[in-house]
């Protein structure tokens, strides 16, 4: 939809700084922004190669202690945020005296995934944001081939409820600019990336929001951030799950309802400018809608494979809210739009858009 032009990203380091240096000095772009985290992490280490190009990226460092789970939790603890029990095995050995402290289910995850990444692929295993394990014989099953290449993930006890995420823009050690979504959907449907979301008002959960900005201060941290929670209504308990130092996929959500985060990151870090921000909407639904038709697939014929057994369906609830969502007026969707339901068409075809 709003694509001008394209073009096939180069392979290898010299190859791609080189290439994004051609395109700036044929556009005359001056700024370069990423959105993985792995992206992020390559232009950190090319800053220097990538002169005199503008990386709107976080400073240096900040992206690492950010990806390494085992740096930021501690910094969390330390702002009074609820950290899930986690433990880091450095061998196998050290499982069975591990067991008698674990209540299952439990979730593994790993501590630095950037990290652990390339030898994890290399060894032809997967590298699963996360795993669920239902007893002793499970863990240990899962554990193995991991331990054979001299790295494991962490175990993390299991935290119920759904997905909250304040989204903050620091600069300066301030927030210039809050927000925060509700988790409605996920896919998989035990946990993962936010395919239905709802906004959520700041008066509700203001204290999290605080020692998240908190948080993200004390970690130095510079522009986008979102601080990802598992709350459980039942309980009230809001848990630590990580931060994602970088454009999340519910971004959508916050661009519908006003809060212009990708705008605000140009404008303070490519141009210098601090524009007012005017409060956003905190009404409004947002959904994926691939993602969530896989959600539902799920739920009404594949039951049997989502890993979390603590979860209870009712699959006419959930097929009559997925058929509803249609017809809400205030629901909006990450990439589809009305006005325009075939953006992809022109590029399809090989011309400009």
């Amino acid at each position: 939809r709003h694509i001008a032009s394209h073009r096939l990203r180069a392979v290898g380091d010299d190859a791609l700084c080189r290439q994004l240096r051609e395109i700036a000095a044929t556009t005359g772009a001056g700024c370069v922004m990423a959105i993985s985290e792995g992206d992020l992490a390559w232009l950190d280490r090319h800053r220097a190669a990538l002169a005199p190009l503008h990386l709107l990226i976080p400073p240096a460092g900040a992206l690492e202690r950010v990806l390494d789970k085992s740096q930021t939790v501690p910094v969390a603890q330390s702002v009074g945020i609820d950290v899930p029990a986690s433990l880091q095995l450095r061998s196998l050995d050290e499982l069975p005296a591990a067991l008698a402290g674990l209540r299952f289910p439990v979730v593994l995850k790993w501590a630095d995934p950037n990290a652990a990444g390339p030898r994890v692929h290399a060894a032809g295993l997967p590298l699963d944001k996360s795993r669920y394990c239902h007893d002793a014989a499970g863990l240990e099953r899962y554990l193995q081939p991991y331990a054979a290449l001299g790295l494991l993930p962490l175990i993390q006890e299991y935290c119920p409820g759904h997905g909250l995420g304040p989204f903050v823009y620091m600069h300066a050690g301030q927030a210039l600019l809050r927000f925060q979504h509700r988790r409605v959907r996920e896919w998989p449907p035990e946990g993962g990336v936010s395919c239905t979301c709802d906004a959520v008002p700041l008066t509700e959960h203001a204290a999290l929001m605080e020692r998240s900005v908190e948080l993200l201060r004390r970690l130095g941290w510079e522009g986008v951030a979102m601080v990802e929670y598992r709350y459980d209504p039942a309980s009230g308990r809001a848990a630590f799950m990580e931060v994602n130092g970088r454009f999340w996929g519910s971004l959508p959500l916050a661009w519908h309802c006003g809060a212009a985060f990708a705008w605000l990151t140009y404008a303070v870090r490519g141009r210098g400018q601090v524009p007012a921000c005017a409060p956003a909407r905190d009404d409004l639904r947002c959904r994926f809608l691939i993602p969530e038709f896989k959600r539902l697939l799920r739920i009404l014929f594949a039951r049997a494979a989502i890993p979390d057994r603590t979860l209870r369906w009712r699959p006419a609830r959930e097929l009559a809210d997925f058929l509803l969502d249609f017809v809400r007026p205030r629901v909006r969707y990450y990439v589809f739009a009305w006005s325009d339901p075939l953006p992809v068409r022109p590029l399809a075809a090989g011309a400009r858009s």
